[in-house]
């Protein structure tokens, strides 16, 4: 059924982040590899999340819920993962099937490994390539996507490994490989990603080093044969799905928006720097820390913003967010331009195609690049009244809802319902700020 976001004249209020969903699927996985019990607080319990919990105790840890986003967790320790009795199903989580494959594969057990129709069409070679040099076996189609049989080894080799693509999905899944491989496993990042898996690693006793490797690379070494300790844990709030919001109070004719709890993490605030390049106003308040990451309470109003050339290197720190910078640059003046993104291609969508679409059903010039999309500004709201097709895609649903809040005519899109994946409390948070979001 189609949902409609009707333009409000209003975007105000005050909203504390859902937990970060990166941070929730790590939570879980290591302590369901440490040898004692782990408490988790503020854990983000989307679908995505909740089917990591269940793979962790498909493979012999206890994950039980003792409240709203607190979680019991008492891992397997020195026994070791173990043989699920049936299919592991990720649905739609790319991220918990790329770090699940890699945190298995050092384990004698054998696993199949299912997901949804989105899921079984992202690439996963980019990971069973090098699983493979390390020891590991897998049975698929020969496409090197699910479904697939993994066949782990307690006898993993260490590698040293650069990956074709700057993705911290993959750098993640090699150095968790090395948790159980003989020997150091080194990663070598074209640019620094996402650095919540070493963070995190680290909280849970683990020791790794980061050391610079010429120019923007980095490389991260792992040793194996580690043993992890149990902690109790505080999930930092979620700056990807903050984005939305922030987003939402930007676009606003008054725009008035606090997030309370947000991580703030430079491997993740590619958006809030390219928002302010646009114009865009923000605030932050620091106000603790949690899982080894700052924490601040962001604020946001109305702006008027101006296109930009999006510099690349802000490219890996805000990979998930382009679908909602696509909808500020509808509003702003003047062109804003996007390059070096190819890895948007092999997203929960074809993200490049379906930002694309999203901006010409709804009335605004853009052009599609192989790498990117360069999108004409507005100077103002753009017409709006199209109907996107999300393509099973929780971002491009919310960045629609989310531009529909501002246009000239309502945006609907066609389904909603992937969105509880990552943000399920996306509507309850737009209505209590404002947004004016029906079903039909």
């Amino acid at each position: 059924m189609a949902w409609t976001s009707h333009p409000v004249l209003s975007f105000q209020g005050v909203v504390r982040a859902p937990g970060d969903k990166s941070c929730s699927h790590r939570a879980l996985m290591f302590a369901g590899l440490a040898d004692g019990t782990s408490e988790i607080s503020g854990l983000l319990e989307g679908q995505d999340v909740i089917n990591t919990a269940l793979a962790m105790a498909a493979l012999g840890a206890t994950v039980e819920q003792t409240g709203p986003g607190k979680w019991m967790v008492s891992g397997v320790g020195e026994a070791g993962l173990r043989s699920p009795a049936g299919d592991i199903d990720f649905g739609n989580s790319g991220t918990g099937s790329r770090l699940m494959i890699g945190l298995m594969a050092g384990y004698p057990l054998t696993a199949r490994l299912v997901g949804d129709a989105s899921l079984s069409k992202r690439p996963m070679n980019r990971v069973l390539k090098p699983l493979e040099r390390m020891g590991a076996r897998f049975d698929h189609d020969g496409g090197g996507m699910l479904p697939l049989t993994l066949h782990g080894s307690a006898a993993l080799s260490a590698i040293d490994f650069e990956p074709e693509q700057a993705s911290a999905q993959v750098k993640s899944c090699i150095l968790l490989a090395g948790l159980n491989a003989n020997g150091t496993t080194t990663v070598t990042e074209s640019r620094p990603t996402r650095d919540h898996t070493e963070k995190m690693l680290r909280g849970f006793g683990v020791k790794l080093s980061t050391r610079p490797a010429g120019g923007t690379r980095q490389t991260v070494s792992i040793e194996g044969g580690q043993t992890l300790t149990p902690v109790d844990t505080v999930i930092p709030g979620d700056p990807s799905s903050t984005a939305f919001l922030i987003a939402g109070a930007l676009i606003s004719p008054s725009g008035g928006v606090v997030v309370e709890n947000v991580m703030s993490n430079e491997t993740r605030d590619g958006f809030f720097q390219a928002a302010a390049m646009m114009g865009a106003g923000l605030g932050a308040e620091e106000i603790g820390d949690a899982a080894g990451e700052r924490l601040v309470d962001l604020q946001a109003a109305s702006a008027s913003l101006k296109g930009r050339a999006i510099p690349e290197r802000l490219v890996a720190s805000m990979i998930d967010e382009f679908p909602i910078l696509s909808v500020l640059a509808a509003f702003a003046e003047g062109e804003t331009v996007v390059t070096g993104a190819e890895e948007l291609r092999v997203k929960e969508s074809d993200r490049i195609a379906a930002v694309v679409a999203m901006m010409r059903v709804n009335g605004v010039e853009v052009e599609e690049r192989a790498d990117g999309f360069v999108v004409q500004g507005c100077g103002g709201p753009p017409p709006g009244g199209g109907l996107v097709e999300t393509h099973h895609d929780h971002r491009i649903a919310m960045s629609a809802l989310v531009m529909g809040t501002a246009t000239q005519k309502p945006v609907s899109i066609d389904d909603p319902g992937m969105i509880a994946t990552s943000y399920p409390d996306f509507m309850a948070h737009m209505e209590q700020l404002g947004a004016d979001i029906r079903a039909g």
